[in-house]
């Protein structure tokens, strides 16, 4: 029996830089025995060992919301014609709901259904960028169906587009490849090893980490792992507070590299400021028995279940005090440990994959009934 073929991709350079193109690699494969995927993407440096089972190159220069987005969109949307005639795909998957190649795939699709797919910063962009909303819309229009996260980013997308399109949503829960075992081992000193790992943007608000580190009790020490444009100002702030001797900086690490390092750790400090589509690391982190620190911000919470505690987002003060009583209370990690492992097996890339190929047939057999 032949494979239904899927195209999709991402307006980005082809490397494990962000959770977006990670979640891509897990899960398509994971779909290869009933589809067959093409991946759009911007040329990267090749070293990625990448597990897609065919790549296309985009060519049209990457232009970002503003003058030139629509320049850039256009272009898109004509290699996407192409690429559509070469490839002639069942079905369609529109990575984000905005940004260029999305929006290109949506206007070049005609008859052949796409369902787009939410990953969280397209949301928070849409909400900020009035450009980027109009995009978000013409998207979702254009959907069969729209697969979210969670019922946080569904509550978002409907706001955006003043409830049009609720029908079309469809929860699909990410998740990770777990795990044997967690491979951390909770430890008794007042002194915490904290970590945190990801884009260094706005967003992420890294900077209340540190914050928070200033204003402890104990001489707690802070590792960050990561690249982005908030790392100047990171620095600043470290040499602000004083705090030289108690924070790391180090650059982004590939994904095996990081989960070797779990194991040097007590708790990861995850501090999102306004929405998260889902918390790929602190999943990560959870799976190898990491309690997380978290910025309660909409659904995080739902993900990450019992395997960690929550602060107000951006109150450094409270996540100081989260951090001062896991310290204060070694009987607690053991039991957040267990949390944080039991939690993360509920995170199994391989249902995130059942859930996208059985939406997927859904699309493809209705518009062929």
């Amino acid at each position: 029996m032949s494979r239904h073929r899927i195209l999709t991709g991402i307006d980005l350079p082809l490397e494990p830089s962000c959770g977006s193109t990670i979640w891509c690699n897990d899960t398509y494969p994971r779909l290869s025995d009933r589809f067959h995927t093409t991946f759009a993407a911007l040329p990267g440096s090749g070293t990625w060992k990448h597990r897609f089972e065919e790549t296309v190159p985009l060519a049209s220069q990457k232009a970002p919301y503003g003058p030139g987005f629509e320049r850039y969109a256009d272009s898109l949307t004509s290699e996407v014609a192409q690429l559509l005639t070469r490839a002639e795909p069942d079905l369609i998957h529109a990575q984000h709901l905005g940004f260029g190649l999305a929006l290109a795939f949506a206007r070049a699709a005609g008859a052949i259904p796409l369902i787009s797919i939410a990953h969280g910063t397209d949301i928070i962009v849409a909400t900020e960028i009035g450009q980027a909303r109009t995009v978000l819309h013409e998207i979702v229009a254009a959907s069969t169906a729209v697969a979210v996260p969670n019922q946080a980013m569904a509550d978002q997308v409907n706001t955006l587009t003043g409830n049009l399109y609720a029908d079309r949503l469809v929860t699909v829960p990410w998740g990770i490849p777990l795990p044997a075992a967690p491979t951390t081992e909770p430890t008794t000193g007042s002194v915490l090893r904290l970590l945190h790992a990801g884009r260094l943007d706005d967003n992420k608000s890294t900077i209340t980490a540190i914050d928070a580190l200033a204003a402890t009790r104990e001489p707690h020490h802070l590792t960050v792992i990561g690249s982005g444009p908030e790392l100047p100002a990171l620095q600043a702030r470290v040499q602000h507070h004083g705090l030289a001797h108690r924070v790391t900086f180090e650059p982004f690490a590939p994904r095996a590299d990081l989960w070797a390092r779990f194991r040097a750790f007590d708790a990861f400090v995850f501090t999102t400021r306004t929405l998260e589509a889902y918390g790929l690391v602190a999943i990560e982190a959870q799976a190898h028995g990491l309690p997380i620190l978290y910025s309660d911000v909409p659904g995080l919470g739902a993900t990450l279940g019992h395997g960690g505690l929550s602060y107000p987002p951006g109150d450094s003060h409270a996540l100081a005090a989260v951090i001062d009583c896991v310290a204060a209370n070694p009987h607690l990690r053991p039991i957040l440990r267990q949390s944080a492992a039991d939690n993360s097996r509920q995170h199994d890339i391989a249902a995130t994959a059942d859930r996208l190929g059985a939406l997927s047939d859904t699309v493809i057999g209705a518009t062929r009934a």
